[in-house]
């Protein structure tokens, strides 16, 4: 995804002079091929995001379109106040481009664990925010975020997510595409845990259960029509996210639903409010925090039968 999101980037800053991308010390080697092109529109901050952010803003406010990129965390939580105040109070035309959501970063810990950044950047007013599942996701979101006015925020993934669509698919930026058709219930995702509902859906598939799985590269905005369409016509819909099940992609779908007169009922599967203390591969994480693609499907497999 992160590279997909540099070869975009690159290919819009050849058709967009004031377009610049500020990085906080990362990214060596999968930013070369921007730094390399557009050497006086590359700036590295260093260490020092809420330094980034501020100059972000800045430049933006001076006609500018500005990407920032960083490992999730580090990139919202550690400049929290220079994003609120600095970016989206005043409506800066930011884009911030997270690389890591979720376990992504998983033998690192706590730290870098990126587990509660939807909730943060959902509260800001006017946040757009964009959440991925693969390398054609990224890029339909990269270019809509370049083309709107205001702030950004992009989650993606470490790198090495497989493409969930086929080449030249027509791919939403935001309306939910549909991953996998299925009239029982409904498996509702927001980034790259995506082929883990699919690994899952096939799962209860063999179970005889036809479930459906939709991806939500948009977060916020959201597609209320899709989840109320389904809402009306499934007793239970599942929200999945590689994120706290507070204040994320979950809780959004539930004000949408908890707002209108809708048979569903929602369950949220994500990180149970809890601080992730293991260390690990992704995979392993995921698994440990029954977030994989079986435990994912024994969930649903025991609120759908009982």
């Amino acid at each position: 995804m992160r590279n997909r999101f540099v070869q975009t980037v690159s290919e819009l800053a050849r058709d967009n002079s004031n377009l610049f991308l500020l990085t906080g010390d990362l990214g060596f080697g999968v930013l070369t091929q921007f730094q390399q092109n557009f050497p006086d529109r590359f700036i590295n901050a260093g260490i020092s995001e809420q330094n980034m952010t501020s100059v972000a803003a800045g430049m933006a406010l001076e006609g500018k379109l500005i990407f920032t990129y960083s490992i999730a965390n580090f990139a919202t939580a550690r400049c929290y106040e220079q994003i609120r105040n600095d970016v989206a109070y005043h409506r800066a035309n930011v884009k911030i481009v997270a690389v890591g959501g979720g376990f992504s970063y998983g033998a690192l810990g706590m730290s870098h664990h990126a587990t509660e950044d939807i909730a943060f950047m959902r509260a800001l007013p006017e946040m757009t925010i964009y959440t991925p599942a693969d390398p054609l996701e990224t890029e339909a979101v990269t270019r809509a975020a370049a083309s709107q006015d205001g702030p950004c925020y992009i989650r993606l993934g470490k790198g090495g997510e497989k493409q969930l669509y086929k080449d030249g698919a027509l791919v939403s930026y935001y309306e939910a595409n549909l991953l996998r058709s299925g009239k029982d219930t409904a498996i509702l995702v927001a980034g790259a845990i995506a082929d883990q509902a699919i690994v899952a859906a096939e799962i209860l598939a063999m179970a005889g259960i036809d479930c459906a799985v939709y991806s939500f590269p948009s977060v916020k905005p959201l597609d209320k029509a899709t989840i109320l369409e389904l809402a009306d016509k499934m007793d239970y819909i599942f929200t999945l996210e590689e994120h706290n099940i507070i204040g994320g992609f979950g809780g959004a779908v539930s004000e949408v639903i908890a707002e209108q007169r809708t048979r569903a009922v929602v369950v949220r599967m994500g990180l149970n409010d809890e601080y992730t203390s293991m260390v690990g591969s992704q995979s392993y994480l995921r698994e440990y925090y029954g977030l994989d693609g079986e435990s994912i499907s024994k969930r649903i497999l025991n609120k759908l039968k009982f």
